[in-house]
């Protein structure tokens, strides 16, 4: 399937001598955080928290741990270190996935995942529409090639299988395209140093947003600008959920790249 997201280039070699931002950007959730803490408060609801490509439940510990602290019970995905969709790997995610949905007394699951963890995120809300309520992805490339991104060699090695092989998440891309029923938020940068940007892009639709942030693909997990954006879509009412609203002082923070 050719598309001109499809044969998108990479980010430059600036923009990945860049991602040493998300070290900066760590720090700047900690000192931010008491400012993060005046967004709404959860519900309570559950949330699962999918890490990237080689990354595990370590570097999701900090997002994890304001959700927690902020009215959520967030969960980390349990399968170690992600080594891309192989094996058991996709029964694992929905087993875990069907167990906190009957831990949380049958209540619907929020998916955040992080890059290829949002493939992931994206794939389980169709599988089990009836059992996630949203679903967000952090610099996540559903609507582009593999070879769009910076780190298709390191999934070819992490995985054992090819980024040409239409059985893994990489060449899948029309039904990674393809959004979820439910609530989809894709947060991305345009300065994303793994991943081109324009492969993060939902199709515009009464569910669907893009919501962007300036900043490193290796800090969407921890950057204070996507952790507010996080905590204020998980906080949307289930049933009744609006789009992210970017007037006042939010314009300055979250830029449109639709009028760049």
């Amino acid at each position: 399937m050719e598309s001109s997201a499809a044969i998108l280039p990479p980010p430059s070699t600036s923009l990945m001598l860049m991602e040493g931002r998300a070290l900066p950007e760590l720090g700047a959730f900690w000192l931010l955080r008491p400012w993060l803490s005046l967004t709404a408060r959860g519900d309570g609801h559950a949330v699962l928290v999918l890490p990237g490509l080689l990354a595990d439940d370590a570097s999701t510990r900090a997002l994890r741990g304001f959700l927690n602290a902020h009215g959520y019970r967030a969960h980390g995905w349990k399968q170690g270190r992600n080594y891309g969709l192989r094996g058991s790997l996709e029964s694992e995610m929905r087993a875990r996935l069907d167990e906190l949905f009957e831990r949380h007394g049958r209540r619907r699951i929020s998916l955040v995942g992080w890059s290829l963890g949002g493939l992931y995120a994206r794939e389980l809300a169709k599988l089990a529409p009836d059992k996630v309520r949203c679903v967000i992805s952090l610099g996540s490339p559903f609507a582009g090639s593999a070879r769009s991104t910076n780190a298709w060699r390191a999934y070819e090695w992490a995985s054992g299988t090819t980024v040409d092989d239409e059985s893994v998440p990489a060449g899948l891309v029309g039904s990674l395209a393809e959004a979820p029923a439910m609530p989809t938020t894709s947060i991305f940068s345009r300065t994303d140093g793994i991943c081109a940007w324009q492969a993060c892009l939902n199709a515009e639709g009464p569910l669907i947003e893009n919501v962007e942030i300036d900043g490193s693909h290796c800090g969407l997990g921890h950057h204070p600008a996507a952790v507010y954006a996080i905590a204020d879509r998980l906080a949307q009412p289930e049933g009744a959920w609006t789009k992210f609203d970017r007037s006042g002082w939010r314009a300055l923070v979250f830029p449109d790249w639709r009028r760049a």
